[in-house]
């Protein structure tokens, strides 16, 4: 049904604290970053204590050629999904919430679309918070809220000021904490042989190739689905290639094989304290920067998507700054009470919702393409298109659908097949001309700068198109 045209003055937007780091506008292109600083970027996410836990896991109930399997069949998939998701993000200098607002979802769809990112990722940040709080309790002493209270705290306190600042912590902490877990590492296996614990049988119940791929590739699946929140910082697509290869490698073979063989050693897959207990202070602080720059992330793609739900809901713009100080205590809070452990299961629920998003967008940006031309005919000027479709019916039934495929069927890897699905069903119906957008829905504003006041705001709807 035609909505009533509505038009809306807007106030200069008031100084607000922080970088709104174009979160509804494309990343200029003189403003991008240089190979080696994004690649700290993307290394920075492969540090992390709990990729060492799951390697463990997995080392328990697989040899070391059947776990080396997994990880490479889990590396693959998400590498795949990284780069036709993330080279998108490049080209058009837009993260994930904007990039589906022309990508299979229009502009309704991809406020649903921001809402389940957004409500996902600071999740997932306050859980990491909690595990994080419960972790250094048990090694340091204290409480665990208080440990909760200040990650939570850091971890707000650096994303606020936007990528520009996470970039910069993470040439301080990239290198401080592989050359710490090296040395810890090396250190505990070194008066063993290498060769005996490549060999060694499990120590545990198997644990089949299937069950170990879904932990490796459905566990980051979310983060390759909003890559483009990173790689629409970077200049040219190779670059996007070679960093998520990097990350790939270094998360998986290096850090992920190394938990196997520790999985090994020790019989368990309690190996967290083999880090933090040869590292002594120095060790638990290198641990809190470093989760600091992974969980970064869970709260910096929350805030993007909030902003755009935001806009497109409520007709608001929300300052990307003071919507990630909102988050950050939300989340930080509900961790340091221990309520977040509680929604784990609804967390993966959504862990299965996301991947789809994924599929419709590589369907629609690279086969598709019946959308994307706005795009393709303002990438030159760094602008926005004037107008986007309203809805897109036809992929929220394919999500919906792809969803329920990657729920209910047992088979396979759960975030992989509900993305498999969404991809081919798009391919098919969107060139078969069944996937039409409906309705046409004027751009609130015009892709300025973060530090320009926003144009007046009027939105159009009108009936299908």
């Amino acid at each position: 049904m035609a909505a009533a045209p509505q038009a809306e003055a807007v106030a200069p937007e008031a100084k607000s604290i922080g970088s709104d780091d174009y979160s509804l506008s494309r990343v200029p292109r003189d403003k991008r970053f240089g190979f080696w600083s994004m690649l700290l970027q993307w290394l920075a996410q492969s540090g992390s204590i709990s990729q060492f836990t799951l390697g463990a896991t997995i080392g328990v109930g697989m040899t070391f050629g059947d776990a080396f399997l997994a990880f490479t069949l889990g590396a693959v998939i998400l590498e795949i999904v990284i780069f036709a998701i993330g080279l998108a993000g490049m080209r058009e200098g837009l993260a994930t919430p904007m990039l589906t607002r022309w990508v299979g979802f229009g502009r309704n769809g991809s406020a649903l679309v921001s809402f389940v990112i957004a409500v996902s990722l600071v999740g997932w940040f306050g859980v990491q918070n909690t595990i994080f709080g419960d972790s250094v309790s048990a090694l340091v002493g204290g409480p665990s809220w208080m440990w909760c209270v200040i990650a939570g705290i850091a971890i707000t306190a650096l994303v606020i000021f936007g990528f520009k600042y996470m970039a910069n912590f993470a040439k301080v902490v990239t290198p401080l904490f592989f050359a710490m877990v090296a040395w810890s590492v090396i250190t505990t296996l070194n008066d063993h042989s290498f060769s005996d614990l490549i060999h060694s049988p499990p120590p545990g119940d198997t644990i089949p190739l299937a069950v170990a791929a879904t932990a490796i590739a459905g566990g980051y699946m979310t983060g390759a689905i909003v890559s483009p929140e990173m790689t629409r910082y970077n200049r040219k697509g190779s670059h996007v290639f070679l960093q998520s290869a990097s990350s790939m490698i270094l998360s998986e073979y290096i850090v992920g094989l190394t938990g196997v063989l520790l999985g090994h050693l020790v019989k368990s897959n309690e190996v967290s304290h083999i880090v933090l207990s040869t590292s002594g202070a120095f060790g638990v602080i290198v641990v809190l920067m470093s989760t600091a720059k992974i969980n970064d992330w869970n709260l910096y793609g929350s805030s993007l998507g909030v902003v755009n739900f935001f806009q497109v809901v409520f007709g608001k713009r929300v300052h990307r700054g003071a919507v990630t100080i909102a988050l950050g205590i939300a989340g930080t809070l509900l961790s340091a009470v221990g309520i977040m452990t509680h929604f784990t299961e609804f967390l993966t629920i959504l862990g299965v919702a996301i991947p789809p998003i994924g599929g419709i967008i590589v369907a629609e940006y690279w086969v598709v393409k019946k959308m994307r031309k706005p795009l393709d005919e303002t990438r030159e000027s760094e602008t926005l298109p004037s107008s986007s479709p309203t809805w897109v019916p036809m992929s929220l039934a394919i999500w919906i659908a792809a969803f329920c495929v990657g729920k209910f069927y047992d088979g396979g890897i759960p975030a992989l097949n509900s993305l498999a699905t969404a991809f081919l069903l798009y391919c098919v119906l969107g060139l078969l001309g069944w996937v039409r957008p409906y309705g046409t829905s004027t751009l609130d504003d015009e892709g300025h700068d973060d530090d320009s006041a926003p144009a007046a705001r009027t939105t159009t709807s009108v009936g299908a198109a």
